[in-house]
Order: C-alpha cells, then structure tokens, then sequence
C-alpha cells in the first residue's frame, strides 16, 4: 500500500514537473514569435472597391505550431456604421517558419452614395478600425488581443462649390479630390428658380486624380432672368458611384 503510495506521488510530482516545463517552454515560445513589416499598407482599388493591403511577415521562432491564426478588421464612421468587415485565416504556422501574410481590408465605395454614408462624399472624417487577432498556441493555449486605432478619410468631393449664376452661359465648378481614389465621370447641373421649376442646366466630364484640385466652367443654358435662381442640383455619375441631387443655393451676379 505504502508502495503504491509512494509511486502515486511520483507520478504526481512528475506530472507536475512536465506541465511546469511545458508551461515555461510555452511562455518563452510565445516571446520568440514575431512579427515585422516589410512594405508600408498599400491602398488600390478594384471596380468599385476600396483595398487596403498589410503585409507583414510572422516569425514563429518559439518551439511549438501556431494554429487557426486568424485577423479581422472591423471599420465603422464615427456614428458607429460597420462599413467594412474583412478576415484572414492561416491554418497553421510551423515552428521556426516565416509566414508572409496580407491581410486586405475592403470597402465598398458605392457604398458611399447611401444615405447614411454621403456626408463623407463631401467631408474629412476619421475612420474607427478595430482589429482582434486571435491564434491558438501549442495546440492548447488560446490567445486573442484586441486592438482599435483612426484611419483618416479624405472626401473625394471636398469643397463642392458653384460659383455664381448670371447672364453668362458659364458657371464655374470646383471640388477638391482628398481621397485615395481617382474621381472621373460627369456631372449634371439643372438651375432652378424660386419658384422650383428647372429653368436651365448642363453638363460635363471631370477627372481629378487623388490630391487634386478640379475646376471647370461648365456651358449651361438659362431661361429667364438669373435673379430668380434659387439653387443649383448637381447630379454625380462615377464608375463607382451614382449620387445627386446635391443641392447648392445660388449667389447669382
């Protein structure tokens, strides 16, 4: 009996001692994997879609597997609107591998021409990323960290403004592209008077590549006197998006 006892206890202490030598294994490995960047993020676009590429490379230099290594990014506006989810998922990581990963993060800019999105048409705005990584350790040892950080926007029709309406055929158009995509398509502009009938209009092309300034005279005709002009109704057609109408009150001369 005291035998068995005995043995008993030694096979207790020894699986103490394996599960503590696992455990400091463990926790050193998990301090050798390492991540580091070897390009800056990367903005492009695809159709109608917004793409914003981290590369980066992981180095599991601890002495057991990562596995179900998994990013999501989760981009919402200020008023808290889920404009974008995305995920990465690998497998698994062997130990001593370097895993090159990108982790894409779409957004729809048609998206944009919706309701409760269109005020960052036209306006700069901060963008709330929230990103959880998630990764199972050793085959035992879940982990998951979360982070949350800004991303600026920049509007691709920033300062929108119609100069003023008058006897001339003419009527300048101007909008500041501040966003990372390129702007090109047309616009329509119907003048209306103050009584709301369309008493003129017309229309041309733009392109205004990220950073830049677009500004035209646009040829419109105009029926009756421009004293009775209330506002200008803009009509935006893009290959991304379609919008309109943007109503701008008119400072005729």
């Amino acid at each position: 009996m005291k035998q068995a006892v005995r043995a008993l206890g030694w096979a207790t202490s020894i699986l103490w001692i394996i599960l503590l030598f696992f455990t400091i294994t463990v926790v050193y490995s998990a301090f050798q994997i390492r991540p580091s960047f070897t390009t800056k993020p990367s903005v492009s676009t695809s159709h109608d879609t917004l793409i914003v590429s981290l590369p980066f490379i992981l180095y599991n230099g601890g002495f057991y597997d990562i596995s179900k290594f998994n990013i999501t990014t989760v981009v919402r506006d200020d008023g808290g609107l889920t404009m974008a989810r995305s995920s990465t998922f690998v497998p698994i990581i062997p130990k001593g591998v370097n895993a090159s990963i990108t982790h894409n993060t779409s957004l729809g800019i048609g998206q944009l021409a919706t309701d409760d999105l269109s005020y960052l048409l036209f306006n700069d705005s901060e963008l709330n990323v929230a990103a959880i990584l998630k990764l199972t350790y050793a085959n035992a040892f879940p982990f998951e960290i979360a982070l949350n950080s800004i991303m600026p926007w920049g509007a691709p029709l920033s300062n929108l403004t119609i100069g003023g309406v008058s006897g001339s055929s003419l009527v300048p158009l101007s909008f500041e592209n501040h966003s990372y995509f390129e702007m090109s398509g047309t616009v329509q502009l119907e003048i209306v008077d103050n009584a709301g009938h369309v008493v003129g209009g017309g229309t041309t092309g733009f392109y205004a590549p990220p950073g830049s300034r677009f500004e035209r005279d646009v040829a419109v005709t105009l029926s009756g006197s421009p004293l009775n002009v209330a506002e200008v109704r803009l009509y935006f057609q893009t290959s991304f998006f379609s919008y309109g109408p943007v109503v701008i009150p008119v400072v005729w001369g």
